[in-house]
């Protein structure tokens, strides 16, 4: 395969994408950024970043098959975020999320293929497995879709790899698990409970404090794409991106807390609280396959990598033109 110097970032207007974005075009990239059509001229968090003038933005959706093959024209691969996330918000439009998670991304695949020469790397999630079976989770963990965001992740993984399998595409699956960092946004446990205490509140409402979250700082994803996207050996594969670190939101609070010099309570919300057999509740990654194949270890790893990703993480929050983007009072589905 040839260098890869032009890229396109699909959902390059949110969290990751436009950590991706930044970093790309630092590493000299021709990066074209597809972000989500809005009547408000709006590039996401590419409008809070120093690189959007050193961007080519084209504004469409991964919907709509013409938007996405006229994208990535002239591109050597392309990374696939463009995506719903929400966990709570499938449970109420779950065709939302067939259309954007599964037609999306067969569009994207469909018009790789059609471009030819063009390596997709598509975005997973630790979601898909579901509650851990066994711990550390290693790509060969069985897949099981607790909620319809899950479900359409696992189908567009499933879809992405037929592709590979079927027209010998180079196609990668990234699998982060929870990625955390500036610009998160509040419907994520981390910037939720930050955000609370940079605005006040010593009393968190949270929903489950239990389950254990193996936390990756954005700057480890962000490395962990780039890996992927440019090895050879990663074609064909799945592979986790995570720290083998895992940690319970509960004693999340409290390592948040602590840093920030506060003592808080929390508080259980019952709209925070998925369905019973909905929530995961452990996920810890076995980087191994990581390592073997790309070279990617986590940078922020450990109790004391969690730390540091946090103390920037807080840093970023507690800037006052940052958290005025956010707000602590209300509940972000």
């Amino acid at each position: 395969m040839k260098n890869m110097k032009k890229v396109l970032i699909t959902g390059a207007d949110g969290f990751i994408g436009s950590h991706l974005t930044e970093e790309l075009v630092a590493q000299g990239y021709d990066v074209t950024a597809l972000v989500y059509y809005n009547s408000f001229n709006s590039k996401g968090w590419l409008d809070h970043t120093e690189v959007l003038d050193k961007v080519n933005v084209i504004s469409g959706d991964v919907r709509d098959t013409f938007c996405v093959k006229n994208a990535m024209v002239g591109c050597d691969i392309v990374y696939h975020l463009a995506a719903l996330i929400g966990i709570p918000y499938s449970y109420n439009a779950p065709e939302s999320y067939i259309q954007t998670n599964v037609i999306g991304t067969l569009n994207v695949l469909q018009a790789a293929r059609e471009l030819g020469g063009v390596k997709v790397v598509q975005t997973s999630t630790s979601e898909v497995y579901g509650t851990a079976m066994s711990i550390p989770i290693t790509e060969q963990h069985q897949l099981q879709g607790q909620s319809p965001y899950s479900a359409s992740k696992i189908g567009a993984d499933h879809l992405a790899m037929s592709y590979y399998l079927s027209f010998d595409m180079p196609v990668s699956i990234i699998r982060p698990f929870n990625t955390y960092g500036p610009r998160q946004s509040n419907r994520a446990v981390i910037p939720t409970i930050i955000s609370q205490i940079v605005n006040g509140e010593r009393t968190i409402k949270l929903g489950s404090i239990t389950p254990t979250r193996d936390f990756n700082f954005v700057k480890d994803t962000v490395d962990g794409f780039i890996a992927i996207g440019g090895s050879e050996k990663a074609i064909g594969e799945t592979i986790n991106i995570g720290t083998g670190f895992d940690i319970s939101i509960g004693d999340t609070v409290k390592l948040i807390a602590e840093i920030m010099d506060v003592k808080v309570n929390i508080e259980s919300d019952e709209k925070r609280i998925r369905p019973e057999q909905s929530e995961v509740l452990r996920l810890c990654a076995s980087n191994k396959k990581a390592y073997e194949l790309t070279g990617w270890a986590p940078e922020y790893s450990g109790f004391e990598g969690l730390k540091s990703g946090l103390i920037e993480t807080i840093n970023w929050f507690s800037d006052s033109k940052n958290i005025s983007h956010y707000s602590s009072n209300n509940y972000i589905v």
